[in-house]
């Protein structure tokens, strides 16, 4: 298992944390973006539970891989090039952008950013959307996604080394 990070985090000038994914899948546009917003297929990499239909405008209740639980507001939806959703649980409201790119018939760029966190939390975040676009990666090769803690736990030391002065939570 490699512990190599491939995303970046930085911290803001309002002292917020980013995380910012960039990767490319071997896979047309259209199924990429079923992937990222259909409920079934998220099931498989991202969201374990949703409550609600999620629309433009809407806000759903959603349980993360991750563990993560909270309410996810659609904010913007333009099929198959741009999703922006707000993440609101006990502690934080985030925003999480994804943009789509065809690079040709057979491969997709994903670009994912989640901003809004407290900067102490950006190696989570990071390790976490990290483990998340591997197991993206994962199902659209047909496979199943490992368990996700061992995953962020490997990859967490790589992205506490990567945050600008240091800050940090210890877990």
């Amino acid at each position: 298992m490699t512990t190599e990070t491939t995303g970046t985090v930085r911290i803001e000038a309002d002292g917020s944390g980013t995380v910012h994914m960039d990767r490319v899948y071997p896979t047309g546009i259209d199924d990429l973006w079923d992937a990222v917003t259909t409920p079934e297929r998220l099931a498989r990499w991202l969201v374990v539970q949703l409550d609600g239909v999620p629309a433009v405008g809407k806000t759903v209740r959603a349980a993360f891989t991750s563990s993560w639980d909270g309410s996810v507001r659609i904010d913007e939806c333009d099929r198959p090039a741009h999703l922006r959703v707000t993440m609101l649980d006990d502690q934080d409201t985030t925003v999480t952008e994804a943009w789509l790119t065809a690079v040709d018939a057979d491969h997709t760029r994903l670009v994912l950013e989640e901003r809004g966190f407290r900067a102490d939390e950006v190696a989570d975040h990071g390790a976490g959307w990290q483990v998340h676009v591997e197991d993206l990666a994962t199902v659209l090769d047909g496979g199943e996604p490992e368990p996700w803690e061992p995953r962020w736990r490997a990859l967490r030391p790589g992205y506490l080394a990567a945050v600008p002065g240091g800050t940090s939570t210890a877990v």
